[in-house]
């Protein structure tokens, strides 16, 4: 399941834009057997309230639960770990109340084993035959493994490899285009297309990773920061706040630490 797919499921939604969130669901219900059967994407609909009214069974597991019933009309903010769940509810209202569409937002996810995992999100808001927004529409497809059979490959894994080792100081596009031997266009699209992310966001799954590990400790937020290659506390917070919902001191808060 990709964004492509994403998107011709909307347009078809928004083509035949039901009047009602429970005439959707009675056209949309169909599909459910085959996002069933889609392992690395979590996809759903909630109403305008951000509760859930359909999900598949991959998000219905990454909940801990084995049904989908005790997950309808519930919001994330209900079902997901302390740290990331309301997060995901306040970006939620935004799609809501503001019509906001949500486009490759890396997030931080935790998985049934707790660790830390990533994907890219899409959110897109559903509106009825006079404009209104009933409810939203949305998938976080996990970040696959690196396609190593691309012709650049070698070169982007010495940037990628630069990146883990580097993260802690600045880096720049120079840099990277010197080790890649490649222009930043070329760059941008073959990261795109072997990691499936842009360099910027390579750089910044790096640091977060880190400092998820280092949230856990009871090291001071600002070393957290410096440690993880932010000179600036508040640009630290806004990173880490954009990808997890949370503050620093608020996801150390929810952790017990």
């Amino acid at each position: 399941m990709t964004r492509n797919s994403l998107a011709a499921l909307y347009a078809n939604l928004d083509q035949h834009r039901p009047a009602t969130i429970e005439a959707l669901l009675a056209s949309v219900a169909l599909l459910l057997p085959i996002l069933d059967a889609i392992p690395n994407a979590a996809i759903f609909i909630k109403d305008a309230q951000a509760r859930y009214v359909l999900a598949n069974r991959t998000l219905v597991q990454r909940c801990g639960l084995k049904q989908l019933t005790p997950l309808l009309g519930k919001t994330s903010a209900e079902v997901f770990p302390a740290q990331l769940g309301p997060g995901y509810t306040e970006q939620d209202r935004r799609v809501l109340e503001q019509g906001w569409v949500l486009q490759d937002q890396l997030e931080l996810h935790l998985y049934g084993s707790r660790e830390a995992g990533w994907c890219l999100t899409h959110k897109r808001p559903l509106r009825n035959p006079a404009d209104q927004i009933i409810g939203l529409v949305g998938i976080s497809v996990d970040l696959q493994s690196a396609a190593d059979s691309h012709p650049a490959y070698q070169r982007l894994a010495a940037v990628d490899a630069h990146i883990r080792q580097n993260f802690h100081q600045p880096i720049s596009m120079g840099e990277l285009t010197r080790i890649a031997g490649i222009s930043v266009a070329q760059l941008e699209r073959y990261c795109k297309r072997v990691f499936h992310l842009t360099p910027r966001q390579m750089i910044h799954k790096a640091r977060l990773e880190h400092a998820h590990r280092l949230l856990h400790t009871t090291l001071p937020i600002i070393e957290v920061a410096l440690q993880c290659g932010y000179t600036d506390h508040s640009a630290f917070s806004r990173q880490f706040k954009q990808l997890t919902g949370f503050t620093p001191r608020q996801y150390r808060q929810a952790t017990g630490r």
